[in-house]
């Protein structure tokens, strides 16, 4: 990296952070000293600013405003009463209960907490009442400043529809479809087959993945319009759609643009947001592998001219679709501060936030285009809890029994809005946090991303922290051959987790071995005399028997201190490490190289689960003798799947379409249930008589829960 010279005013920046009392999670990673925020005090911006929204960003926003010396209201359901957020805001309001409509998304309610509180400001965050025109209308006929774009701007940008006729006046590349509201099922296949197969149906509001469907055929397109269209109507109070010419492997590539109420505006460079499923992101970059120079230049300026043809004011960000060939299509542009925001943060030193109020009071930007930098890379991983071996990641509810964050680790930040002991619920978002790691280089970024992935302790809930890392570390991921298209084409047949080489192989087997006799030796310690008839004498080599994955291995283990010799199939492995059995953690030398496992369960008869390179295995560790007598044991015979149908996810039933009687084809839609404002169909998997329902629509149901039965 290069060296800069750190200015006074951002050495007070350092010390500042240093002596903060906020959680160390929340600390911006200053990446470039030439150019990093400095918090005037002496700059008067708002008294008060209320933060309308919930988790991770009312958490980043409120960290922001105490940095500028800003009160904070926070806004939340009943259910959220207890959450981060709530704690760190300097007051606190409920708004209603946990269903957004009623909480969120109630502007009734968040505007008599404005009148309550005496806030000057509403910072909306991303989601809820973010894109609201009708919000931000409000808020000016009470004389409270939006932190955000005008109505004007809000509506225009808002609307897919019509900001894709704005983008073709500004001379801004554009997708080729249909630019009106598409009526209805029969309407939509026609103009599909006007435009040519495959297309894109998405819902005309809002954003997020939400009320997007591809349709490759006629059926599909049907389909897509029933189910984009109630998904569109749940997530955003609005069910119009478009239709346009869906690009084939294309990239998604957004510039982020920032711009005052005096004409000025910058682009603060790119974020690349390829890797995602269901049309949302989960791993996302900055600056992107793939542009050069000229063609980051074009897409900046354009979006850019977009921007000034709105008359756009704050931060905001221009969605680009991009060919393998560069070609570039303007797709959206999102009104609100992005998901991803804190990679840009790293690679320019700004902080966005502070930049959107500084805007949002009337001052004129600091920076001109000259002065954005890109400095090193930055990697940002969505931590969700998810299971990512259901469809790349379907929701997962639960209280967070145990909770560590990798903040200790160097160039890592960790924005998220819970805590040890928060619940995940199935009314929000299922993000936990958002974690970013920084370098000088893309490979540096990379490596800090999978020692943060290793080291992040998440019990309680399922998370996709397996899917995460083996992204990362894939090779196509690494060469930077991507596109929207990376999962399902390097996973056509779902996410199985790590596959382990034969040395990796060694290395658990070895790993859960060391463990094991760890164990029974840490267990001896606490059995003194009084408990056990005769002290047993120290051992120093086993005979062990580990199952893994239905494969039998016999090991022979010496110890000699915390050091031990594991030998496996004629190799040796060594494996040495603190064996602090009370960690979440267990740091480990293997074979020479440093290795972060997670010990997730172990129990009395042997079976271990570890998280050995982001993916949890389940090992079975047995003494010579009694592995000799398991065989004996009878096998659990598994549950006949085909008759069955189980809800793979917590969520609401939305639609049930069959009845006891009916017959149902292999393939056909069951029911349908929503779970965080994505729907998903359920479907049969095998031609049946339909023996019993247990399910009906508006019912909620829990993961696993028995929704009908086939004869």
């Amino acid at each position: 990296m290069a060296a800069y010279r750190v200015t006074p005013g951002f050495q007070r920046v350092l010390r500042a952070v240093k002596h903060a009392s906020l959680r160390p999670q929340f600390c911006v990673i200053s990446c470039h000293a030439q150019y990093s925020t400095v918090y005037n005090p002496n700059e008067k911006t708002f008294d008060k600013i209320l933060i309308a929204n919930r988790g991770e960003i009312a958490c980043r926003v409120i960290k922001t405003c105490k940095k500028m010396g800003i009160k904070t209201v926070a806004v939340h359901s009943d259910v959220d009463s207890s959450s981060v957020h709530v704690k760190m805001a300097d007051e606190a309001v409920c708004v209603g209960p946990a269903p957004t409509s009623q909480s969120y998304l109630n502007m009734d309610a968040i505007m008599e907490a404005i009148r309550q509180t005496g806030a000057q400001a509403v910072h909306p965050g991303y989601g809820f009442l973010s894109e609201n025109k009708e919000f931000a209308r409000r808020l000016a006929t009470e004389g409270v400043t939006f932190i955000g774009p005008d109505t004007d701007a809000i509506q225009a940008m808002g609307d897919k529809i019509e900001s894709k006729l704005i983008a073709k006046a500004a001379k801004v590349n554009t997708i080729p479809g249909f630019d009106g509201v598409v009526k209805d099922a029969e309407e939509a296949v026609k103009i599909a087959q006007q435009i040519g197969y495959p297309v894109m149906i998405k819902a005309s509001a809002g954003g997020g993945g939400k009320g997007m469907r591809i349709a490759w055929n006629e059926e599909e397109t049907r389909e897509g319009f029933r189910f984009s269209s109630q998904e569109a109507a749940s997530s955003f109070g609005d069910d119009r759609l478009l239709i346009e010419k869906y690009i084939d492997n294309p990239r998604h590539i957004e510039i982020q643009v920032l711009a005052d109420k005096h004409g000025n505006a910058l682009w603060l460079n790119e974020r690349e947001c390829s890797i995602q499923r269901r049309n949302q992101k989960v791993v996302e970059e900055a600056p992107s592998t793939f542009l050069d120079p000229v063609t980051r230049r074009a897409m900046g300026e354009q979006a850019v001219s977009l921007a000034k043809a709105v008359q756009y004011s704050s931060a905001g960000t221009v969605e680009f679709l991009v060919d393998s060939k560069k070609n570039f299509y303007f797709l959206e542009m999102n009104t609100r501060l992005q998901v991803e925001h804190p990679i840009t943060e790293c690679i320019t030193g700004l902080d966005l936030v502070q930049q959107m109020i500084r805007v949002a009071k009337g001052y004129k930007l600091q920076h001109k285009q000259e002065d954005i930098p890109i400095n090193g890379w930055a990697v940002e991983s969505r931590v969700y809890a998810e299971d990512p071996y259901k469809s790349f990641g379907l929701p997962s509810i639960g209280r967070l029994s145990q909770y560590e964050e990798p903040v200790n680790l160097a160039g890592v930040r960790v924005d998220s809005g819970i805590q040890e002991g928060s619940d995940i619920s199935i009314y929000y978002d299922p993000m936990i946090s958002k974690l970013v790691t920084y370098g000088s280089t893309r490979d540096e970024a990379l490596r800090k991303m999978e020692d943060a992935l290793d080291n992040y302790v998440i019990r309680g809930v399922t998370h996709n922290i397996p899917l995460l890392r083996e992204i990362i570390v894939h090779p196509r991921f690494i060469s930077g051959d991507i596109s929207t298209n990376f999962l399902p084409e390097v996973y056509p047949e779902g996410f199985k987790g790590h596959l382990l080489s034969t040395g990796e192989q060694r290395e658990l087997l070895a790993a859960a071995a060391a463990l094991y006799v760890a164990a029974q030796l840490r267990s001896q310690k606490f059995l003194g005399p009084q408990r056990v008839a005769s002290v047993p004498q120290e051992r120093s080599s086993w005979e062990l028997c580990v199952e893994l994955d239905k494969g039998v291995h016999m090991l022979g283990v010496s110890r000699s201190g915390s050091s031990y010799t594991v030998e496996i199939d004629g190799e040796k492995v060594v494996v040495s490490g603190e064996w602090n059995l009370a960690s979440a953690l267990l740091p480990l030398t293997i074979n020479g190289s440093h290795r972060v496992l997670q010990c997730l369960s172990r129990n009395s008869a042997g079976e271990i689960a570890l998280q050995y390179l982001g993916t949890s295995f389940k090992v079975r560790v047995l003494s010579k003798l009694a592995a000799s007598l398991s065989k004996h044991m009878p096998e659990k015979i598994p549950e006949d799947t085909s008759s069955i149908l189980r809800s793979p996810m917590p969520g609401t039933v939305v639609a049930v379409s069959v009845k006891p009687g009916d017959t149902v084809a292999e393939g056909q839609e069951i029911c349908v249930i929503e779970a965080m404002k994505m729907q998903n169909s359920m479907t049969a998997a095998k031609t049946a008589k339909v023996k019993s329902v247990h399910c009906k629509a508006g019912e909620t149901v829990g993961e696993g829960d028995l929704l009908v039965e086939l004869e």
